[in-house]
């Protein structure tokens, strides 16, 4: 018999659902993983390679930049470390400022010692002024003006995230609150002497081997099915479209894919005006070491002439990030550069060029890479997502997708930002929750209509359906 409920979308939070449930796992591209993909590039080649090569002589890179586990449920990342062991950090991360040739280590305004005497005076006295500096807290920018005062802002707060947000920083609405801490003791402290690390990754975890280790090894509990790229989603015909002109019934979907992008897929009307997300390439380099290139794990960059906002060293975390006859001495640097974008504002091949070149010259001035071996682009479209100011877009959209039985999870599904280790824990419970119903009302897929009330049984069956052993699922 046919089958009639899938789960879109192959990486961490559709492979931990197809773990849970047992569904048909359907991804685009040709390998597991989605962002969280890992690849292999040899020193002066530009083929990525899917799997590590048996004579360990590639870079490591990943699709999106560093994807680090931070946070989550105990018992997903037990579940995790089953499936794949895994090394744990201490973050390493600081601010710098080319200008003054200054590192600042993040958070910034948990450090205020390591600026200059006058500018940390100002802005402790900014950040103690009862009810906060002057401002709206309505968009993101009022809100950082409220909490750190304008002397923080100008400083680094206003340029960092003119370009994290692609300029959308001033109409968007506060997010993501956790990652800039508001802690005036601390920022008391840090203004005279060390501080306890502060933020929401002050250790992170990483699969030893790869992220691709640890998404293969969640493939293969999964009912994985490669190439399957969705085009049209028929709610009312319950219909999937593929690109190779395939067309499959459903009667229910879990989708971790784009919320903007299923709505679209869907054709929703919808009242309310869609949230904005921003794209961001990101540029992929293996090169000589340079003489100053720093220790950090990351570093935020509030002002580069390239336009980039953030630098990530992999090699820093995990020297098999590097080729094989490189890790001992180190001579070789594994790094990772993010520059955001407008929505639909994608740069052409010429554009990726000459910012690549551009982004090679500021690094060499910095002292972080000697001559370059490998220089990769990659292009994320829905990088980061955001909300307008009272903006209901975001709930409208998910109920009109929940009344057809679309059953959105996971950061990019439900607009959301949230690590790995979260959007493991959504897609484990969105597949265990549609795999425990389907078990409950036997080989049927039972749907309550909405506007009736009335059980809506209809002639389908998941009888053909591969599960996966439940003690291999859980680890």
């Amino acid at each position: 018999m046919a089958e009639t409920v899938f789960v879109l979308g192959g990486g961490v939070t559709g492979l931990a659902a197809g773990m849970a449930s047992g569904l048909p796992v359907l991804e685009a591209e040709e390998g597991p993983g989605g962002l969280c993909s890992s690849y292999y590039m040899r020193p002066g080649t530009s083929r990525r390679l899917s799997m590590a090569p048996v004579a360990d002589d590639a870079y490591r890179f990943e699709l999106g930049g560093g994807h680090w586990i931070f946070g989550g449920d105990p018992l997903v990342l037990r579940l995790l470390r089953r499936l794949r062991p895994m090394a744990t950090y201490t973050r390493r991360a600081a601010v710098y400022f080319p200008e003054q040739d200054r590192y600042v280590p993040y958070p910034l305004q948990g450090h205020l010692r390591a600026l200059d005497p006058g500018l940390a005076a100002a802005a402790l006295a900014e950040m103690a002024r009862p009810g906060g500096s002057a401002g709206t807290a309505e968009t993101m920018k009022g809100w950082l003006v409220r909490s750190f005062g304008p002397t923080l802002c100008q400083l680094f707060f206003h340029p960092f995230h003119e370009r994290y947000t692609a300029g959308l920083y001033d109409r968007i609405a506060p997010q993501d609150a956790y990652k800039s801490a508001t802690d005036l003791t601390l920022a008391i402290q840090g203004a005279f002497g060390d501080v306890p690390p502060a933020g929401y990754n002050p250790t992170f975890a990483y699969p030893e081997g790869g992220l691709d280790t640890l998404t293969r090894e969640m493939a293969r509990r999964c009912d994985l099915r490669t190439g399957q790229r969705v085009t049209r989603v028929d709610l009312v015909g319950r219909e999937l479209s593929f690109a190779d002109g395939s067309r499959r019934r459903f009667d229910a979907l879990i989708s971790t894919l784009p919320l903007n992008r299923m709505a679209a897929m869907a054709g929703l009307t919808l009242a309310a005006p869609a949230d904005p997300h921003t794209s961001v390439l990101v540029l992929n380099i293996g090169a000589a070491r340079g003489p100053r290139c720093p220790e950090a794990h990351w570093i935020y960059c509030p002002i580069t002439h390239a336009g980039f906002h953030r630098v990530g060293v992999y090699s820093n975390v995990d020297p098999a990030f590097l080729p094989g006859t490189a890790r001992a001495r180190r001579r070789l640097v594994s790094l990772y550069v993010e520059r955001a974008y407008p929505a639909n504002v994608r740069p052409g091949p010429e554009e990726i060029a000459a910012y690549a070149e551009a982004v090679l010259a500021e690094l060499r001035a910095w002292g972080y890479i000697g001559e370059p071996e490998v220089v990769d682009p990659t292009w994320i479209d829905v990088a980061y997502t955001w909300a307008w100011p009272g903006s209901g877009w975001r709930p409208e959209a998910l109920r009109a997708l929940e009344a057809h039985d679309v059953h959105q999870t996971g950061r990019y599904g439900r607009w959301v930002f949230q690590g790995i280790a979260d959007s493991v824990r959504d897609g484990l419970i969105a597949g265990a929750s549609v795999g425990l119903a389907r078990r409950r009302t036997g080989p049927r897929w039972r749907r309550i209509d909405r506007h009736s009330a009335v059980d809506g049984r209809r002639d389908a069956t998941g009888a053909s359906v591969r599960r996966a052993p439940r003690s291999r699922a859980l680890g």
